[in-house]
């Protein structure tokens, strides 16, 4: 899927897979090469392609279809966790000058990458046109305000900082799963009675961005939010502070499993359910598209990560407007649905995060959303580097590549110098 938004794509819909022609050509600056039903099309790329987030990308095309019936949704979706394949077509497809009618991007730092590359447009009349400005949160907004302008409608809001449990492994070391511990130490400790009650991998971990989350975590913790923030600006990295808790991180690995560098997240989460692991952290996704068929506090629970209490570690999938994007006003269409009610709705109860309006009803969403819901109100609000709010696409790449070397040869000194230096990169 490499050949710009001229290339053959899988469309994924309820009537199965069938192949169709994602845009034709792009020199009318409808999308349509002519063909009038073409022009009908509105090609959506993200990177939704299996479990909870298909079935939520599908509840809000239920929605489009509704309420843009004069419009075609084409997906172009490409699999990756976290958008690790989609962001690279993504990248092609621009260069090319070829983008779709809309993507999705991370919220925040990472649109930035697109903004400078004059890649999307600003959508700040849209929130009024909308009534975004309204619905939205302010802390939100301000959130996705750069330079005055927005850049992107979210659709969601996710919780980074959560560890989830099995009950049943920590009841062999006699731990209590409902409660978590005060402190990274506290977590630790609780890691060698697992190890001593016969667990070979106390921590569940995959390789990527789930190490990226675990490192951010530690950090929060250690640092608190104010400090943790002021990392992502580039500034404190070279403190004993964070020394510190990078030697935590360094002891954390040692109680994860040894194929860590060889498994993406829901294979690690499958140590979890299999109960050869006590703990895992990841973003609340989890509930929706690996748990869905599990009873909360009895097969699982959750709380956030030991030391991040108070804390609500976010990030946001959203979608822009491409510059001389294909068939713009079905992206317009598609955009109004990503903020509506109904379109959040049907998107967020599938998909397991939470809504970005602040008008949703909780008792729409099952208990974890519930709890998620009441936590964004009340929590401090912190960005996740590793799904998009506090980096550049750039300076992720770089820690990513430094925190794999790291899971290879642990070098706390290096891995500090490499995380700094991403950071000040522009």
């Amino acid at each position: 899927m490499r050949g710009g938004l001229s290339r053959t794509v899988a469309v994924l819909g309820a009537a199965g897979l069938l192949a169709v022609s994602a845009c034709g050509n792009s020199d009318d600056g409808g999308g349509g090469g002519g063909d009038a039903a073409a022009t009908k099309d509105v090609t959506v790329f993200t990177w939704w392609a299996d479990g909870g987030e298909k079935a939520g990308l599908d509840g809000m095309v239920s929605v489009f279809k509704t309420e843009c019936g004069d419009f075609n949704f084409v997906n172009s979706a490409v699999a990756g966790g976290a958008g690790s394949n989609a962001k690279q077509v993504l990248a092609n497809d621009l260069q090319a000058g070829k983008p779709p009618s809309t993507f999705q991007a991370h919220a925040g730092a990472e649109l930035s990458d697109y903004i400078n590359a004059g890649q999307v447009d600003d959508v700040s009349n849209l929130y009024q046109e909308f009534g975004l400005d309204k619905a939205f949160p302010q802390s939100l907004i301000d959130n996705l305000t750069i330079d005055g302008k927005i850049y992107s409608i979210p659709a969601n809001v996710h919780r980074a900082n959560v560890t989830w449990t099995n009950p049943a492994v920590l009841k062999k070391a006699g731990l209590d799963a409902a409660t978590a511990p005060a402190s990274v130490d506290a977590w630790m400790a609780d890691m060698d009675k697992l190890k001593a009650a016969g667990v070979k991998a106390p921590l569940a971990i995959s390789k990527g961005f789930a190490q990226e989350m675990l490192v951010e975590v530690v950090l929060l913790a250690e640092l608190g939010p104010d400090k943790f923030g002021s990392l992502w600006k580039g500034e404190g990295w070279e403190g004993a502070d964070v020394t510190a808790a990078l030697e935590k991180y360094k002891k954390l690995l040692t109680y994860t499993n040894a194929d860590r560098e060889a498994i993406d997240w829901p294979d690690a989460l499958q140590y979890l359910n299999k109960g050869q692991a006590g703990y895992f952290v990841m973003g609340d996704w989890v509930a929706a598209q690996q748990l869905a068929d599990k009873v909360p506090d009895t097969a699982y629970t959750y709380w956030p990560s030991p030391g991040t209490a108070g804390n609500f570690q976010y990030l946001s999938d959203s979608f822009t407007l491409p510059t001389n994007g294909q068939n713009p006003d079905g992206a317009k269409c598609w955009l109004k649905v990503t903020g509506s009610a109904e379109g959040q709705k049907a998107f967020n109860t599938k998909k397991g995060s939470i809504p970005a309006r602040s008008d949703a009803q909780p008792g729409d969403y099952p208990k974890y959303q519930q709890a998620a819901m009441a936590d964004w109100k009340k929590d401090k609000i912190v960005p996740s580097c590793a799904h998009g709010a506090a980096c550049t696409l750039g300076q992720n790449n770089d820690i990513l590549s430094a925190i794999s070397q790291f899971s290879g040869s642990p070098d706390v000194a290096k891995l500090q110098q490499a995380l700094g230096t991403a950071m000040k990169k522009s």
